[in-house]
């Protein structure tokens, strides 16, 4: 898996994304190449190398035939742009997708409907561009996944075609609900509603997911200079570590429980574990007045854990979860078929070091054969067991 670190060091912008993406790696010339399939005209993604506070990275500046007096496009002809250009399926639904967000936030905005709504500086060619060929970049960089640090955020106004608005705008606000973000004492547009989108649609995770590593770094500048950082969007390339690594992160919540009915209780943890969680268990506690009670453990992954709160807070009774990550090594696990003389088991094996040091028969699959043949599960067990060591 790769995952693409957005450290927003400056803010965030179109163009200040696109070229973080090619100083990663992403090719500008097969940019240029199936970008000019959208048919918008005459454009020229041209790059310059930039330095500032030490930092050596990208700067994009996308030339076009318009770029004084942009066209105003609707949504639909946008959407008719991108679906009718060479681009792949993915990152034809990429870009829809972070057009629809925008034209979603200025339809709130301007209390209209997205159909309804004219983008202005965002309907212009280098806009466009900026925002199909982010989407055209994670693909060529083979990209899975996307998280973001907390974006910064400027103060003061800012000119648009709907006449001064105070930083952020309005749009750029709608855009980055759910987001995290932190005040940064720079009176700039840090974050603009194009790199608001883009953002905004392709994050998955609050933080970086465990088990990743390192592998490249690039960096995007914008165009103004500010006054207390570089304007700089630095791109962090991170690869899942190989297959045959078994030491991992995870979360554990847990939380007390003395007034939950045992029922919902045992329902709980079995939709926690329906719902992926790698583990969860009940451990008898005494509690406050020495009531007794029942300590409800859940082990999951980081990005797991909003589903996890909520199924904890809507199936029990508690008022509070704790929750801490703890580092997890596990044994390689693979899962072999054995033929036995009451049929065909799934016996689950644990391997350390190349060697296979613990197997267990899936009980499913014993019980189902042992009512099948009208034996104790024991039986077909140890039948299983005995048929393992016989291969």
């Amino acid at each position: 898996m790769n995952c693409l670190y957005f450290d927003s060091v400056g803010g965030a912008s179109g163009d200040m994304i696109l070229a973080a993406l090619i100083d990663l790696g992403a090719s500008r010339d097969e940019l240029q190449r199936q970008l000019a399939s959208l048919a918008i005209g005459t454009f020229d993604i041209q790059t310059a190398l930039c330095q500032d506070h030490g930092l050596r990275g990208i700067q994009v500046n996308v030339h076009t035939e318009h770029s004084h007096h942009p066209p105003h496009r609707g949504l639909s002809e946008i959407q008719d742009l991108i679906t009718h250009s060479i681009l792949s399926p993915r990152v034809k639904e990429a870009s829809l997708a972070v057009f629809q967000r925008l034209a979603e936030a200025e339809a709130l905005v301007h209390e209209t409907t997205p159909d309804k709504v004219h983008f202005h500086e965002v309907g212009a060619v280098d806009s466009i561009v900026d925002i199909a060929g982010a989407c055209l970049g994670l693909e060529l960089l083979a990209i899975d996944s996307v998280t973001v640090s907390p974006l910064p955020l400027g103060h003061g106004t800012v000119r648009t075609v709907h006449g001064v608005l105070p930083v952020p705008a309005p749009a750029t606000v709608e855009l980055l609900k759910g987001m995290n973000i932190v005040p940064a004492d720079e009176p700039f547009e840090l974050v603009t509603p194009t790199g608001a989108a883009l953002l905004s649609t392709w994050t998955r995770h609050k933080s970086i997911p465990a088990g990743l590593r390192l592998q490249r770094v690039g960096h995007g500048f914008g165009h103004h200079p500010l006054t207390s950082r570089p304007n700089v969007l630095r791109a962090m390339l991170l690869e899942s570590q190989p297959a045959d690594t078994r030491n991992d992160e995870c979360l554990v919540l847990e939380c007390n429980l003395d007034d939950t009915i045992p029922e919902l209780i045992g329902s709980l943890t079995t939709r926690l574990l329906t719902a992926g969680a790698l583990d969860a268990f009940l451990t008898p506690v005494q509690m406050k007045k020495q009531r007794p009670g029942i300590l409800l453990t859940v082990l999951c992954r980081r990005e797991q854990r909003e589903a996890m709160i909520d199924l904890i807070f809507m199936e029990c009774t508690t008022f509070g979860i704790r929750e801490y990550l703890v580092q997890r090594t596990t044994l390689e696990r693979r899962h072999e078929e054995i033929e036995t003389a009451y049929g065909k088991v799934r016996v689950k094996t644990g391997a350390w070091k190349g060697r296979i040091i613990t197997r267990a028969p899936e009980h499913d699959d014993c019980a189902r054969l042992a009512q099948q043949a009208g034996v104790s599960i024991r039986v077909v067990y140890e039948a299983a067991v005995q048929a393992f060591h016989s291969g």
